[in-house]
């Protein structure tokens, strides 16, 4: 019992991220694997989660479904897939230390990125970068969407320099990732993640998914945004260093 508790009090917190992320909080769902990572292995958490994704995903697609750069797809989509391969054969390659410590790495690293962007130190490709700068950064965006969920800064470098009208950037990000998040289900079901366990826990945590999207339209107006994701982001850092910690220390 004490076990269900736990894991449901930190699933329900890591998919109302997820929601807020889709209502207007862009980002701080990255959070959501490496914190359900804390209740149950790193593959489990991320292959739960996928489904809420996917139908998150719908509605952001629907929404925008006329406003998107499809050059920056064209481009980004191949290198996406072949990440994702990459991600997959290291999940199923390596022991849920190593994943819970990669993890954890990408938690950090995501984080610090955040936080430096929010201080306007960055790193980005340049507005004029040649396609293969977006062909490895799509690489790099489906190995982390693949292992975390968190494919969101190699993205992000390529594309933000672009200067794309907020509804075509937003447009672009939403089908970019409804795309990847499609493209990891076959991996995820070669990993044996999608059990009849996992599934009913997607389906459990599923209203709280879409309540917590509409909570994010309605609190993204009304919230201090720097407060919050500076708080996010830290405490990112900190999930990131307990995953690492668990990694060297897994038995």
């Amino acid at each position: 019992m004490d076990n269900d508790l736990f894991f449901y009090g930190i699933a329900v917190v890591a998919v109302v991220l997820t929601g807020l992320a889709k209502g207007g909080f862009a980002g701080v769902g990255q959070l959501a694997t490496p914190l359900l990572a804390l209740a149950v292995s790193p593959v489990r958490a991320a292959a739960i989660l996928l489904p809420i994704l996917v139908v998150q995903d719908a509605v952001g697609v629907i929404a925008f479904r006329k406003s998107w750069d499809g050059r920056i797809l064209a481009i980004m989509l191949p290198g996406a897939a072949l990440g994702i391969v990459g991600g997959y054969l290291f999940a199923s390659e390596v022991s849920i230390a190593a994943i819970a410590g990669v993890l954890g790495v990408i938690s950090i690293v995501f984080a610090g990125y955040q936080l430096a962007r929010r201080r306007s130190i960055t790193v980005a490709a340049p507005s004029n970068s040649p396609p293969a700068v977006g062909f490895i950064c799509g690489v790099a965006s489906g190995f982390t969407s693949q292992i975390a969920h968190a494919g969101i800064p190699p993205f992000q470098i390529w594309v933000l320099p672009k200067r794309l009208s907020p509804p075509v950037l937003v447009g672009t990000n939403a089908i970019f990732f409804a795309v990847v998040n499609w493209l990891k289900v076959p991996a995820y079901a070669a990993l044996g993640q999608f059990t009849y366990d996992n599934l009913r826990e997607s389906l459990i945590l599923m209203p709280v998914a879409i309540v917590s999207t509409f909570a994010g339209v309605w609190l993204v107006k009304r919230v201090s945004a720097e407060g919050f994701y500076t708080a996010i982001y830290l405490f990112m850092v900190a999930v990131g260093g307990q995953l690492l910690w668990e990694a060297f220390t897994y038995k």
